[in-house]
């Protein structure tokens, strides 16, 4: 998934309800890849390199959140993370996913809602572009740290307009609370250079406690 304004990420960030999120993924599964390559998407190289730093080589299970078309899932084999395993809201999307070969496991859940994971399943989740315009915000916060054990990494990139808009002061809420660590944040950066009009995100990394 991703930021800015072409028309499927327009169809996507006015979507009224997840249903909708999901058919408008369907219909642009095919051509995903290539059109995120051709502006430029950096979410997963950033989410990538901020795992490494905060995970050790060999982790997991690690939950690619939000996985699409399996961008991050290809890279988390290829510099050592497993098993690794994915979920979306799109069938479309999963299904290209799948096609590559790169995940032990593919789930069809919606971020938000209760997932289909034990407490403390994973030992990192990595998510890429989820948490903008339309898709997700905070609330889906509590499940992703249900899901992953004491010590484990949530490394997620979140539109600037989001962050300030209360996200940030939901990750405040919790750290005070004890639940999680805000341990690194990025400055804020152009996730496709190539698109006109693409609203910066960041990069955020919490460990949960």
């Amino acid at each position: 998934m991703g930021d800015g304004g072409s028309e499927n990420l327009g169809r996507v960030y006015a979507a009224r309800n997840p249903d909708e999120i999901a058919k408008t993924y369907d219909a642009w599964a095919g051509t995903y890849d290539s059109e995120m390559a051709r502006v430029g998407y950096r979410h997963p190289s950033i989410v990538l390199a901020l795992l490494c730093r905060h995970a050790p080589r060999g982790a997991g299970p690690v939950l690619d959140a939000g996985a699409g078309t399996g961008l991050i899932g290809e890279w988390l084999r290829i510099v050592g993370f497993g098993p690794v395993e994915g979920l979306d809201i799109s069938e479309g999307m999963l299904a290209v996913a799948e096609s590559k070969k790169v995940y032990d496991r593919l789930h069809r859940a919606v971020l938000g809602s209760a997932l289909p994971f034990a407490d403390g399943h994973f030992e990192a989740v990595v998510s890429a572009g989820v948490f903008t315009t339309g898709h997700v915000g905070a609330e889906a916060l509590d499940e992703l740290i249900r899901i992953t054990r004491s010590g484990g990494a949530l490394v997620l990139t979140i539109k600037d307009t989001i962050w300030t808009g209360g996200f940030s002061d939901g990750v405040a809420g919790m750290a005070a609370a004890g639940l999680i660590e805000l341990a690194e944040e990025t400055p804020p950066y152009v996730s496709m250079p190539g698109e006109p009009g693409t609203v910066p995100g960041r990069g955020v990394v919490l460990k949960v406690l």
